[in-house]
């Protein structure tokens, strides 16, 4: 067996993770949201919205708190702030606000464009996913 072929046998039999999300049960793909801020040298959006960021911002509505977001996700704190500042800095409205203090101790919320951006994202899959199934059965 050469070795081209040793590197494929696993794949083949399911050992290995394919990138991208199952959209059907012969293609698998990713796809991002570009942002509508731009960078004012490159003339264009620094970031994307792919799933996992979607995932966050899902958590953080469902949750109301960055920190049990980034748990249920099973990252840090750190990490999940780093995100939602990096989200707010690709759109020229924010994605996410943080409400301080106050008798129930704060917390964090969705800014209306940011459920929006959930909605659009979740459409773009659905309508994906529709395209994908019908595209994979024309595949041998």
């Amino acid at each position: 067996m050469s070795d081209s072929e040793s590197k494929l046998k696993p794949a083949l039999l399911g050992k290995v993770k394919l990138p991208g999300e199952a959209y059907s049960p012969k293609i698998r793909a990713r796809f991002w949201i570009v942002g509508d801020a731009t960078n004012e040298v490159e003339g264009h959006s620094e970031g994307y919205v792919g799933i996992g960021r979607i995932e966050l911002l899902e958590n953080i509505e469902r949750l109301g708190s960055m920190s049990q977001a980034a748990k249920a996700m099973g990252m840090s704190y750190k990490k999940a702030w780093k995100l939602v500042q990096d989200l707010n800095r690709m759109y020229v409205e924010p994605l996410v606000i943080k409400e301080h203090g106050g008798k129930s101790g704060g917390g964090t919320l969705l800014t209306e464009r940011g459920k929006t951006l959930i909605l659009e994202f979740r459409a773009l899959e659905k309508e994906l996913t529709l395209f994908l199934e019908a595209q994979s059965s024309k595949i041998i």
